[in-house]
């Protein structure tokens, strides 16, 4: 059993899933380009920056544009998915996640959001969790995007933990190895024929409990 002082999270797919709303608003980019994304295609693009994600799209459709070009069709995506989470609501969380922040917290576990989102701080305002977080890293302080480790790097620094002595938490291949190459521990949230790369996977943060069981825990420090 292994003792952890801090506790590392992504947002989507972790704490709240507006996956399907980027990847809906990428395939209307695509669409508008010419050629379509294959559903199998959203796992390319999960826990990558904005300009990142964009390229992978261009590639996958073989589609070269100007620079110009790329920073309007990227504003035009943001512009379709901050629209399509304006309405997000607490009940949106995914199961279990605000009880295990909370549970956290209670314990004087520190919490970090490390995501690649520059919408991050406006999503956490309409689940109104932003107080569950001790520092929040989005795309806004941190351009390397994963798996890149700096933004998980960056949460560690905020958190005055060292990096051996947090747990990330992460539904995206990208984001597993971000947090592997930063020296932390990486719990894969999702299926574990997926994220084949993680240290322990669970199907969710409502199956956090388990945790123990498989040699992590947390210790408070607050």
């Amino acid at each position: 059993m292994t003792d952890y002082r801090a506790a590392l999270f992504d947002l989507d797919g972790v704490i709240v899933d507006t996956a399907v709303h980027h990847f809906a608003a990428w395939r209307q980019t695509a669409a508008e380009l010419g050629f379509s994304l294959a559903d199998e295609d959203e796992e390319l693009l999960k826990g990558v920056g904005r300009m990142d994600a964009l390229r992978i799209v261009l590639g996958i459709g073989g589609v070269e544009v100007s620079e110009d070009e790329q920073q309007r069709l990227a504003a035009e995506k943001n512009a379709r998915y901050v629209e399509a989470i304006s309405t997000i609501t607490p009940d949106e969380m995914l199961p279990g996640a605000r009880e295990y922040l909370v549970s956290l917290r209670d314990r004087g576990v520190l919490t970090a959001l490390g995501s690649a989102s520059r919408n991050a701080p406006m999503i956490l305002q309409r689940l109104e969790i932003t107080d569950l977080f001790d520092a929040i890293i989005d795309g806004s302080v941190v351009s390397e995007a994963k798996p890149n480790p700096r933004v998980f790097l960056a949460g560690a620094e905020a958190l005055g933990a060292a990096p051996a002595d947090c747990v990330v938490f992460e539904d995206a291949i990208a984001g597993i190895q971000a947090a592997h190459a930063g020296g932390m521990i990486a719990v894969g949230i999702g299926e574990p024929e997926v994220l084949t790369e993680a240290d322990v996977v669970i199907p969710g943060l409502h199956a956090a409990g388990s945790l123990s069981a498989q040699g992590i825990e947390f210790v408070g420090s607050r």
